[in-house]
């Protein structure tokens, strides 16, 4: 059961007054002020003390502001060989002069929008910080793929953070992917502070029938940085989502990912691996709720926890009567270097349909000692014989990332977390 936190820590947020949206930011704003944020003891944050943590570190939070950043600061800050287009945020606000759009998609601010569809894949009623989110946000980003279209290059979503004396930065973001399209969006953050700063963000994807979208989100925020994140899914009839997300940074980082399945002979695959040390705390809560028939979810998550580090995964199946002829699989696997690392694992399985093929569960433990006795013997020195054995742990999540470019980059940026670089 949640509780109310102190109300003046979020007055400055939910006192804003924004134009447009009133509907809906009326709704999320008697949603927020009834569920409150979690207390300590609410299930789906009680490995994650969140609210403190902000009670602790913010005095109170308020809207933050845009910045400037220079065209040559977005060019350095993009991959080596990315080929696509970007579209740049600084602190959550969309920056169209630094940004470009592909011929044939649509880009445009959520005010410019209907604001029917605000809310109506990731509703405030499921979480308190969704409702937050949705009753305070500025103003957002609406993507639209039209049916038939095919893109071929990669969408950058590149956001630049910046503390701002305690403020909350908080993203909204709308995707709607038309009939037999298809589309891949990469999901980067970059730092540009080493004072603690609050990021809450919603993303909401509309998956038509027969669409195919690549959601890949890479997580390296500053080590102060408290965030988070909800991606929530709607796929309809033969439709196919794909997600990887990778943590590797961030103070206090919760991940809520959702995938709502709505017609048949569709396919989501949902992927993520945390490389933790110091004192990250990474909570993973996934969700997949099957609606229909003859439909195929598969599940995969990867820890790797150093120092006192933490990690948290909590997943969520939901197999409803009518879904009959459903494969739904979930897997979370860590490993521990340290004495004072800590995982703590939930994956769940709820199924009201009697024709199917589920499965779940999860490993925790160590490196194999006599793998890296074999692999010194082979003349290979301890350090980087325990990277190899890492890295061919982690590895597995990374070859579900069908950009090239980008499989490279998340390649080079967890071989040097874990020394495996030749």
């Amino acid at each position: 059961m949640s509780t109310l936190i102190k109300q003046d820590l979020f007055e400055g947020l939910l006192e804003s007054t924004h134009s447009g949206f009133e509907n809906s930011r009326s709704e999320a704003k008697t949603s927020y002020l009834t569920q409150g944020l979690p207390a300590a003891k609410a299930e789906e944050y009680k490995f994650t003390g969140i609210t403190k943590k902000l009670e602790q570190t913010f005095p109170q939070l308020s809207p933050a502001k845009p910045f400037e950043v220079s065209a040559e600061t977005v060019k350095s800050a993009i991959f080596e060989g990315f080929s696509g287009d970007v579209l740049v945020f600084t602190n959550g606000k969309f920056q169209p002069s630094l940004s470009s759009i592909i011929d044939g998609i649509e880009v445009s601010l959520l005010s410019e929008k209907s604001e029917t569809a605000i809310g109506s894949i990731a509703k405030p009623g499921k979480d308190a910080f969704c409702a937050l989110n949705q009753a305070s946000f500025e103003d957002g980003i609406f993507i639209s793929v039209p049916k038939k279209a095919q893109i071929e290059k990669p969408i950058l979503l590149l956001s630049f953070n910046k503390e701002n004396e305690g403020a909350a930065i908080q993203p909204r973001v709308w995707i709607e992917v038309g009939d037999f399209a298809e589309v891949t969006f990469i999901d980067q953050s970059i730092n540009l502070s080493a004072s603690p700063y609050f990021i809450n963000k919603v993303v909401e994807i509309s998956g038509a029938h027969n669409s195919h979208v690549h959601y890949y989100r890479l997580q390296n925020e500053g080590k102060n940085a408290f965030e988070v994140s909800t991606i929530e899914t709607d796929i309809q009839k033969d439709s196919k989502f794909s997600s990887v997300t990778i943590s590797l940074s961030g103070e206090m980082v919760r991940n809520n990912l959702s995938l709502n399945i709505l017609g048949s002979n569709s396919e989501g695959n949902m992927y993520g691996l945390y490389l933790l040390n110091g004192k990250t705390h990474v909570d993973n809560h996934t969700n997949v709720d099957h609606t229909v028939p003859h439909a195929e979810s598969n599940e995969l998550y990867k820890g790797i926890l150093d120092d006192q580090s933490r990690g948290v995964f909590n997943g969520k199946i939901f197999v409803r009567q009518d879904a009959q002829k459903t494969n739904a699989f979930q897997q979370n696997n860590n490993i521990l270097l340290s004495e004072d690392a800590t995982v703590n694992t939930k994956p769940q399985l709820e199924i009201w349909a009697d024709d199917v093929k589920c499965s779940h569960g999860c490993t925790t433990g160590q490196l194999d000692d006599e793998a890296l006795f074999y692999l010194q013997t082979r003349g290979i020195g301890k350090d980087q014989a325990k990277g190899f054995l890492l890295y061919a742990f982690a590895g597995e999540v990374l070859t579900h990332i069908e950009e090239e470019n980008f499989r490279s980059y998340c390649t080079e940026l967890v071989q040097a977390r874990l020394g495996s670089k030749i």
